[in-house]
């Protein structure tokens, strides 16, 4: 048996305005609402299913970051990565201190840049490794 991600619902304060953001960011159109649910197709597969997250009734006052990662091609990478500098975001070269901001990371012999969505998840855009 084949097993594949399906989907996986990220949190977020206002899930329509983050929905927007990503997908405009990686050039991929938002879905229609399913149910409680703003869904990003990524790939053939899955989804990423926004869900605005009541954070005062369940006690929590930050939302805890998760990291996205995307692996795209050269030239996706390119268009991307030209859309974040079109924003004027944040981007940075390792998840970790020091993150070297203003840099794209190389060391896998691909590409690999970071930054920060409206929620302060860590999403990431890689390309694959170069032969």
């Amino acid at each position: 048996m084949a097993i594949s991600l399906d989907h996986t619902i990220v949190p977020a304060r206002d899930k329509r305005a983050s929905a927007a953001f990503l997908a405009g960011i990686l050039g991929l159109p938002v879905g229609e609402p399913v149910g409680p649910f703003i869904p990003v197709r990524v790939g053939e597969l899955t989804t990423l299913d926004f869900a605005d997250v009541d954070f005062a009734t369940r006690g929590v006052g930050e939302i805890s970051p998760h990291h996205y990662a995307f692996a795209v091609s050269e030239a996706e990478f390119d268009e991307v990565f030209g859309r974040i500098m079109d924003a004027g975001l944040d981007f940075y070269a390792e998840p970790h201190e020091p993150k070297r901001h203003g840099e794209i990371n190389t060391w896998r012999g691909g590409r690999a840049v970071y930054f920060d969505d409206p929620d302060g998840h860590i999403m990431e855009v890689m390309t694959a490794p170069s032969a």
